[in-house]
């Protein structure tokens, strides 16, 4: 018979960020303590207040406390001593932060829009520790050092998914505000086209707004770039072209470990992917076509239907598994992810995506960088190897993204 804790770790385990979970374990004890369910409001109006402000005060010293066990453990990094923090035994899968994450203010900013430490019957969520996090590393990033580098995934990100950056998204100002002063922006998404006009039909809102713009500089429009496939083809803005970008050469922009990926692995590894993304099609019975690429090999629907959650997922642990125990599957980077209605692999991950980002212009500092994405879990999400490159925020749809980069603008000027 399986047991329980076989079900829980086989279905839920790739849907859970550790750190995030562990943070809301920790608030669950004052909540429980202070919340007071039973009493109403209107009969109780001052005393309720006063159950806030008591609550805020212990959310508060909470953040402060996982605060400091965060600048612990990047003390023990700059050591070459990672695995040794206290925050690492608590937290096994936790990464590397590249700032100091300001949690306690953090946390103080979004109590303020999300009135956490006044609900009394919904404890805090995954959803406030995020955006807490979200704030905390905005304020890491401005206070510590300045952001040059911001790269965006693509869909639920800037757009809908499947949708476009039309002209009309309000994302775009805010991009736009970016470049004006004089930051980097990277568009790193999954999408694998080697050919500028597809990207344009996608990017066509921004891309159009950056040629017409009388305020921007030359030199901040070659601020923009774009990297397709996760990490296999570049394109840069260029007013000459109809398509508003121009292929880069990947002798131009390679990093130096990525040129030791040869053309035989690469195929390889794709041919396994293949076979086991056309045994979980059939095994699923998954109203699919596979799709092969240049650096990619997919499933997609077909005649317009849509993929249950659960046959995604299933795919992508099956196609992740198969390719990690492969021999090449350990001596090349690879991403499988759920696209939301299909499974692709990729060669490389947007980890190697962001870097080649900041080494093209000049060598930007992780420290330096933001990646804003939608898909942070461990397991067929593309944006969860970003926070190997850079910092990172984790937002749920672009009207988020356009939260986020006001926020970012508030912290400048506040600083």
């Amino acid at each position: 018979m399986t047991t329980r804790y076989r079900v829980e770790y086989a279905l839920k385990t790739h849907r859970r960020d550790q750190l995030i979970e562990w943070i809301k374990g920790l608030l669950a004890v004052p909540f429980v303590l202070h919340s007071q369910p039973t009493a109403i409001y209107q009969e109780h109006g001052e005393g309720l207040k006063s159950v806030a402000a008591d609550t805020h005060l212990r959310y508060a010293e909470i953040m402060r406390d996982v605060e400091n066990l965060m600048l612990d453990h990047i003390h023990h990094h700059e050591r070459n001593a990672p695995g040794k923090s206290k925050l690492n035994l608590l937290v096994p899968t936790v990464g590397t932060f590249f700032t100091q994450l300001y949690l306690e203010d953090a946390f103080k900013y979004q109590d303020q829009q999300r009135f956490i430490s006044r609900r009394r019957f919904v404890a805090p969520s995954f959803n406030d520790i995020r955006l807490i996090l979200n704030s905390a590393q905005l304020l890491g990033l401005v206070r510590s050092s300045e952001v040059q580098l911001v790269t965006f995934d693509g869909d639920v990100t800037l757009y809908d998914d499947g949708a476009c950056l039309t002209a009309d998204n309000i994302v775009i100002p805010r991009i736009l505000r970016l470049l004006q002063q004089d930051r980097k922006v990277g568009i790193v998404t999954a999408a694998g086209y080697t050919e500028a006009p597809k990207y344009y039909e996608r990017l066509q809102g921004l891309l159009d707004a950056m040629h017409y713009s009388t305020v921007l500089t030359t030199a901040q429009k070659q601020g923009l770039i774009v990297m397709g496939g996760e990490s296999n083809f570049l394109f840069r803005y260029d007013p000459t072209s109809e398509a508003r970008l121009a292929y880069v050469p990947r002798d131009e922009w390679l990093l130096e470990e990525m040129r030791a990926w040869s053309d035989n692995d690469i195929t390889q590894l794709l041919d396994i992917a293949e076979s086991a993304l056309r045994a979980c099609a059939d095994n699923l019975s998954l109203p699919a076509a596979v799709l092969r690429k240049d650096r990619a090999v997919g499933v997609y629907p077909v005649n317009g239907v849509r993929i249950n959650r659960e046959q995604l997922e299933e795919t992508v642990l099956v196609v992740q598994n198969t390719v990690q125990r492969s021999t090449v599957g350990s001596r090349l980077p690879f991403c499988a992810f759920n696209g939301g209605n299909d499974v692709f692999v990729d060669i490389g991950d947007k980890s190697w995506g962001v870097r080649a980002c900041q080494q093209y212009f000049g060598g930007i500092d992780p420290s330096k960088t933001l990646h804003v994405g939608d898909q942070f879990l461990s397991a067929g999400a593309n944006d969860f190897k970003a926070r190997l490159a850079s910092t990172t925020a984790w937002i749920a749809s672009p009207a988020e993204t356009v939260e986020l980069l006001d926020e970012l603008e508030k912290a400048v000027h506040s600083k």
